[in-house]
């Protein structure tokens, strides 16, 4: 009976407890009002079921209220996964928000990141909250991988394209005033290694929580797109996460941006 209610992501489930627990949800438990407190995606037939089933039987606020404390602290135990999406609000499908989790991930950091990203737009925007986060904490140490990319008409050489890049970037692009340290694959600019991009999008906080998307560092990533990715608390993927990303620079595979 109560499955549904269980089965809600856990910052929606403790909405839901929060709002029993004090009396900002009461019997009769409506579509309309079970909505205002979890939001209409939360709100989905299941739950709406559940409530009025619980209802029916006379289980109190109070103690729907404790078994959802109870689920969430059991939960919170288990190192799993969320679902984090971009995309269209649909009506039972739950998941947390693209550009919220970055926010979240860039704003709690205290000793490090990583961030790789195929592209960004909009440079002083994108790295906005990253600049800030940097200059507000002096020890914190950023990495940040970006792709460098050859268009057809590029004529220069390697070398000379990743300095063009390296200008554009600090001259128009980064906003702060620390600088994060910025890698790059030179294969991306071989033009004897065609197709050969750095693709990966991923957040990794103090290696110990790690986001894998298919969002870039872009507006539209964020906010129109359709984008998948994974949340992830265990320490040990994130870790593996910063010790590919650290291999792959101590052997030269990604280059320091000069």
């Amino acid at each position: 009976m109560i499955e549904p209610l269980l089965a809600l992501p856990a910052h929606v489930r403790e909405r839901l407890a929060q709002a029993l627990r004090t009396g900002l949800l009461a019997p009769p438990y409506g579509p309309a009002a079970i909505s205002g407190v979890i939001g209409e995606t939360g709100a989905s037939d299941g739950v709406i079921d559940a409530m009025a089933k619980l209802q029916a039987r006379g289980v109190s606020p109070a103690a729907i209220s404790l078994v959802l404390d109870a689920a969430t602290a059991a939960a919170a135990q288990i190192t799993r996964p969320e679902l984090v999406w971009t995309g269209p609000e649909v009506p039972g499908l739950h998941a947390r928000d693209t550009a919220r989790v970055y926010e979240e991930l860039v704003a709690a950091a205290s000793r490090s990141l990583w961030i790789s990203t195929f592209t960004y737009y909009d440079g002083p925007k994108a790295f906005r909250t990253l600049a800030q986060r940097m200059d507000a904490v002096p020890e914190l140490r950023v990495s940040l991988l970006l792709n460098i990319g050859r268009a057809r008409t590029d004529g220069g050489s390697p070398a000379e394209l990743a300095k063009a890049f390296s200008e554009r970037l600090w001259r128009h692009d980064w906003p702060g005033e620390r600088r994060p340290a910025v890698f790059y694959d030179p294969r991306a600019l071989d033009p004897g290694v065609p197709g050969a991009v750095l693709h990966a999008k991923a957040v990794i906080a103090d290696e110990q929580v790690a986001l894998v998307t298919s969002a870039n560092l872009t507006e539209a990533a964020f906010e129109r797109n359709i984008e998948a990715g994974v949340l992830s608390r265990d320490a040990a993927l994130a870790t593996a996460l910063v010790v590919h990303f650290r291999t792959l620079i101590d052997r030269q595979l990604l280059l320091p941006l000069p």
